[in-house]
């Protein structure tokens, strides 16, 4: 029997789990501490990408690539690797004096996003992800551009390192280390406002969120996603 398109996209796509690196990862910065906590500790994902998740990815990634594409060969480096003594990560584009990462979104939430009051606050993990990039690339701002999948408009948004960012950075690096010394498993708490349904989105778009779930039963407690508080 001939398989369908879908089917071949859908086994093109599928890959083996990823063995992690057993350090923190800057784009989970800003999320729950329980899930980063669990990513480097290697735990197995009770909540892995489905196909529809998967290809959602691999769509991003081709808007991305075409926009990282067109930039010129003199002045940007790609994919520029990072790493700490307990953070490893991968910066999308590199310049004389900034740091820059793309985003792929769903049209409807792009254009919720340009009347945002608080980009700051309501991008407030991506905007940790690139800012470690600046500090540890020793660059003076850091960039977000968010792309529009329906219709490629493309918003930027810029902040300096200095100040705010330093100090949030800050923040978030003593409390991944403090909670990585003690060796203890975090609280459910996602660092998120919930919708009008009660649902945090850092849960709902994580890997862990059955095994949380189930820690959270085991022990007597509710959970934020069954209580919306």
């Amino acid at each position: 029997m001939v398989k369908t398109f879908q089917q071949l996209i859908n086994e093109s796509l599928v890959r083996d789990e990823h063995e992690g690196s057993g350090k923190y990862v800057p784009s989970s910065f800003g999320r729950c501490y329980r899930a980063q906590y669990w990513r480097r500790k290697k735990e197995p994902k009770s909540n892995p990408p489905d196909e529809r998740t998967l290809r959602v990815f691999k769509a991003g990634q081709l808007f991305e690539d075409f926009v990282v594409g067109l930039l010129p060969e003199k002045g940007y480096k790609l994919q520029v690797e990072v790493e700490t003594p307990d953070v490893l990560g991968y910066a999308d584009i590199v310049s004389e004096n900034e740091v820059c990462d793309v985003k792929s979104v769903h049209s409807k939430s792009f254009w919720w996003m340009t009347k945002s009051k608080d980009i700051k606050k309501d991008k407030y993990h991506n905007w940790l992800q690139v800012m470690f990039y600046v500090w540890q690339l020793d660059k003076k701002f850091g960039r977000l551009c968010f792309i529009s999948k329906d219709d490629l408009c493309i918003q930027e948004y810029v902040e300096p390192f200095e100040g705010y960012w330093a100090e949030q950075l800050d923040e978030e690096l003593s409390s991944l280390r403090i909670i990585w010394a003690s060796q203890k498993l975090p609280p459910a708490c996602p660092r998120c406002n919930p919708n009008k349904k009660g649902e945090y989105w850092d849960c709902t778009y994580c890997d862990y969120l059955d095994k949380c779930i189930e820690t959270e039963i085991k022990a007597g407690r509710n959970h934020p996603m069954s209580t919306g508080e």
